[in-house]
């Protein structure tokens, strides 16, 4: 049986994101996130990305510009977009919290709540489960570079975890998700630390 093979990576670091702040990928990255990129990109095949047929990428300069550092050629991809969050978007979290605190609780806990008037989790949700499930082809190696968010409501719904876990779920940036697909079926693959070249890398 032919495999999906699908590489979650959350974009590097803006300034937004240092703070926290809603809509943090609609920003440049920052040095350090470049360099980080830059690090990520120079161990090649052998590396956390793999080999690579197709990229990815959320609309967002902060992922675009990840895959660019990475040494990637990104196709840009709605589906892969933030969550849109209304009127919260450029603020932080310590604000919101502080404010709204209430409004913040019902947001993690209920998955179709849109307090701040925007995308529901539950929205973002059936958005990133329909591009996994009706638009990635069989033997495809992909790399999609994304939100943390977007990461995490991906990862709930290949493995068919609640929306509870998604608060559990800590996405920092660069971080790289591997999933394959067998048939219907996503798995969750950890794979080894880098180390000398694989003479069969895949």
């Amino acid at each position: 049986m032919t495999s999906t093979s699908l590489r979650l990576v959350a974009h590097a670091h803006t300034g937004a994101l240092r703070r926290a702040v809603f809509g943090a990928g609609d920003d440049d990255l920052d040095e350090g996130g470049r360099q980080a990129a830059l690090a990520l990109a120079g161990h090649g095949r052998t590396g956390p990305l793999g080999t690579v047929d197709t990229c990815l990428t959320s609309p967002a300069t902060a992922a675009v510009q990840t895959a660019s550092a990475l040494g990637l050629r990104p196709t840009v991809e709605a589906a892969l977009a933030d969550c849109d969050y209304g009127g919260w978007a450029g603020r932080s979290l310590a604000d919101v919290g502080a404010r709204e605190p209430g409004a913040l609780r019902q947001w993690w806990e209920t998955p179709g709540a849109t307090p701040h008037g925007g995308e529901s989790l539950a929205a973002l949700r059936d958005r990133v489960a329909g591009w996994l499930d009706d638009r990635l082809g069989p033997g495809r190696r992909i790399v999609a570079v994304t939100h943390p968010m977007v990461v995490r409501v991906a990862v709930v719904h290949a493995l068919d975890l609640p929306m509870a876990a998604l608060p559990r779920l800590d996405v920092v940036p660069l971080a790289v998700v591997r999933l394959s697909r067998y048939g219907p079926r996503w798995q969750l693959r950890f794979t080894a630390p880098v180390g000398p070249p694989d003479p069969h890398p895949r």
